[in-house]
């Protein structure tokens, strides 16, 4: 296990809403980086929850859930100025929780933006407002005039979260590579002619994981490894995606929102029920879900260069994930249940047994080929670095610990999104919990190897187009 060394610091007291697998996962990470005593540490959760990691660093646990008509007075007694909130819940919304911090000078850290419990598969709301871009949306009107105050980063774990510094420093890498220096880009217009110089065209985040457990999938049951409901919540939602300006094919499902950026699009479809073709080095070729996230729309949206208000570049960037076997055998069973959630919910960790996640992103259309860059991380490699933690937890807590770090060190930069924040800091933060961390090039494209046995529709004339990555 990696020594313990302080990173930051927190003189005022740390809240931690909900306590369930990822909550686990960063408690240790927490007190072995940052200087905080326990007794300052709540953990804010249900009488649900299994709480004894929290009793074993000697927190106070408050057993109370968050609701739209309570918030208020429960986090007022709570925390006040000066504080700090680490959000780890589902269904308790980001932006009410992101004002209430910013208003009594508290600095906050979420790991993705939430809505209130089940509006994301509320029929009543349509599916236009059930996406992340409507959520991030509402969240950039909120800081027009909050760009100073107490730090608030929002969508800070792995993807969302490190996935934004893994761009930068990929782009990095490949400037390089391709015999140029790239100097120091700061803002998000560099950043953008920079990818644009490189012909990124198309931007995965690409995952697979194949951690297995000892004890299989049992009918009527969701199994995950990393957070049951948030992965349901989110795979739920409709399919997203940034769109890029090189696209000549319009999805015969997509829609348009028509306000904000314009930067990303969505499809009349859930994420688990789309997939996608993608790459890693270590599991070669592979049919991702395209479940919407956060950073599919945000490092769209930062690396669109315009003219004249005219989009000019900007890549198409979505996550495509193969979570572990056990999880693929659930969202098949919830897609026949017509996404109706089954009655037990189980996460992996301490039952794995073998595999890795292999987490990264995968930039395609450069002239030396699709460069994955990220983190390949063991079971065994993660039990070694960190207790309570699977090799998926562990890649959000890197990320996660690495903002927490940020926000310590720079408490008064406002509302903030990963794509903001300087690139070299979290990574020198995360990677030490990441595994082997590396970038590969590779010659695969969507089109490579497509059997002849059945005829496909697919533009030959480029690769890198949406058409060729979907699977009908």
């Amino acid at each position: 296990m990696e020594q313990a060394s302080t990173l930051a610091r927190l003189d005022g007291r740390l809240l931690i809403i909900g306590f369930g697998g990822m909550g686990h996962a960063m408690l240790p990470a927490i007190f072995r980086h940052i200087e905080v005593s326990a007794e300052n540490v709540k953990v804010l959760c249900l009488p649900s929850d299994d709480v004894e990691p929290a009793k074993a660093y000697g927190v106070e646990l408050v057993f109370e859930p968050l609701s739209h008509s309570n918030y208020e007075s429960v986090l007022d007694r709570l925390i006040g100025e000066g504080d700090f909130v680490l959000n780890l819940s589902v269904g308790v919304a980001s932006t009410t929780l992101v004002r209430f911090c910013w208003s009594r000078g508290i600095r906050y850290i979420d790991l993705a933006i939430e809505p209130w419990e089940d509006m994301s598969v509320d029929e009543a709301v349509p599916m236009q407002l059930r996406t992340n871009y409507a959520l991030r949306e509402e969240l950039l009107a909120l800081r027009l005039d909050r760009r100073g105050g107490p730090t608030a980063i929002v969508t800070q774990g792995a993807n969302p979260g490190l996935a934004s510094a893994l761009v930068k420093q990929a782009l990095i890498n490949m400037a390089r590579d391709s015999g140029f220096d790239p100097g120091k880009p700061v803002h998000h217009e560099e950043w953008a002619a920079l990818a644009r110089r490189l012909d990124i065209k198309v931007i995965h985040i690409a995952e697979q994981d194949t951690q297995v457990a000892r004890i299989a999938k049992k009918m009527d049951e969701f199994v995950c490894t990393w957070s049951v409901d948030a992965f349901i919540e989110e795979g739920l939602q409709p399919a997203e995606l940034g769109w890029g300006h090189h696209e000549r094919h319009w999805p015969r499902d997509g829609a348009r929102h028509g306000y904000g950026s314009d930067a990303a699009i969505y499809l009349r479809r859930p994420g688990f029920a789309t997939t996608v073709r993608s790459w890693t080095p270590s599991g070669g070729p592979y049919h991702g879900f395209l479940i919407t996230h956060g950073e599919s729309i945000s490092i769209a949206d930062h690396l669109t260069v315009r003219e004249a208000a005219r989009v000019v570049y900007r890549p198409t960037v979505h996550y495509a994930y193969r979570p572990c076997p056990d999880s693929v055998l659930s969202i098949h069973e919830l897609a026949g249940r017509n996404w109706h959630a089954q009655s037990h919910k189980r996460i992996l960790r301490d039952e794995i047994v073998d595999g890795c996640d292999e987490l990264g992103v995968l930039l395609m259309g450069n002239s030396n080929g699709a460069y994955w860059f990220g983190s390949r991380l063991s079971i065994s490699t993660a039990r070694q670095l960190m207790p309570y933690n699977s090799a998926t937890t562990l890649q959000v807590v890197a990320g996660a610990l690495a903002g927490m770090v940020w926000a310590l060190r720079y408490p008064r930069e406002g509302i903030v999104e990963p794509d903001d924040i300087d690139h070299e800091t979290i990574l020198a933060v995360a990677e030490p919990y990441l595994g082997e961390f590396a970038g590969t090039y590779g010659q695969w494209t969507p089109l490579r190897d497509r059997s002849a046995l059945y005829e496909e529709n697919v533009d030959a004339s480029d690769p890198w187009q949406f058409l060729n990555f979907r699977v009908d």
